[in-house]
């Protein structure tokens, strides 16, 4: 049995749909009961509170794990998450990491990322991380905007980065779940081009088939939109990487394409999968 952890987000959605199409046993988990594939059982629990995890591992082989928000919440011990689940009879651990833990390792998120990658490492459980740079799906925050004054608002109109597809992190999850041969496994993993805001935006109007105008934000605009769902060190780790990319940042990964045996989906692949946010 494989847990996910995350499992009604944009990568433990698609993960948890094609390990039960492999076939697997699959515990998914998150804080609400939603409807799951058939099959599939759902336990809720809380990661800030590494015990509630506790049920969902019961006779589980494998975790993928998935820590976001309860990286940063008050006296969360992520770390924590691993050992349970050693003491739970887990094999293997898959840690959805971030990019910007080997190109950004002083960030305050990315140095509490690299404990989490640290503990997981030292922990004798076979063990693999993937490391995304920016998702695709991010722009689903233009969405409610882009449906209603058929506008996107982000700054750093023309800086770009490589942007990944959640679908192509769920994929490549799945196979170091499944594959003794990823076991160890570092994947640093991109899209297929470095595209910039505005030309993410000009993707969806030639998808919608009608205008979205692109307004430039400041960075202090920004920030203070940021601030209202993330803290404020995470708003400013993430600002500064999207205003400055470094050559790291810029670079296309090979990994997807060796892991998967195919390139990364373009942008405009997931914005024709995802149109009706925007519509």
């Amino acid at each position: 049995m494989i847990v996910v952890t995350g499992a009604t987000g944009n990568v433990g959605r698609p993960l948890t749909q094609a390990l039960a199409e492999a076939g697997e046993q699959v515990t998914a988990v998150s804080r609400h009961a939603v409807a799951m594939p058939e099959g599939v059982r759902h336990v809720a629990a809380d990661l800030s509170d590494p015990a509630s995890l506790t049920p969902a591992l019961d006779g589980a082989k494998a975790l993928f794990l998935l820590l976001s928000g309860d990286l940063h919440a008050p006296g969360a011990g992520p770390a924590d998450i691993i050992g349970l689940a050693a003491a739970s009879g887990v094999r293997r651990v898959v840690l959805l990491s971030s990019q910007g833990v080997a190109t950004r390792p002083l960030g305050p998120s990315r140095v509490a990322l690299r404990a989490v990658e640290d503990a997981l490492r030292e922990s004798g459980l076979d063990w693999s991380l993937v490391r995304p740079g920016g998702f695709a799906s991010n722009a689903l925050a233009w969405a409610e905007s882009v449906r209603t004054r058929g506008t996107v608002a982000a700054p750093f109109g023309d800086v770009g980065v490589p942007v990944v597809d959640p679908s192509d992190i769920a994929e490549v999850a799945a196979a170091c779940l499944l594959d003794d041969r990823h076991a160890g496994g570092v994947y640093e993993l991109t899209g297929p081009e470095v595209i910039s805001p505005r030309q993410q935006t000009e993707t969806i109007a030639a998808a919608l088939g009608s205008p979205v105008r692109f307004h430039e934000l400041t960075r202090a605009e920004a920030r203070a939109a940021m601030t209202r769902f993330v803290p404020p060190e995470l708003a400013d780790d993430t600002l500064d990487i999207i205003a400055a990319p470094n050559p790291a940042e810029l670079r296309i990964s090979p990994h997807v394409e060796q892991v998967l045996g195919r390139a990364p989906r373009p942008f405009s692949d997931w914005v024709a999968r995802n149109i009706a946010a925007f519509r």
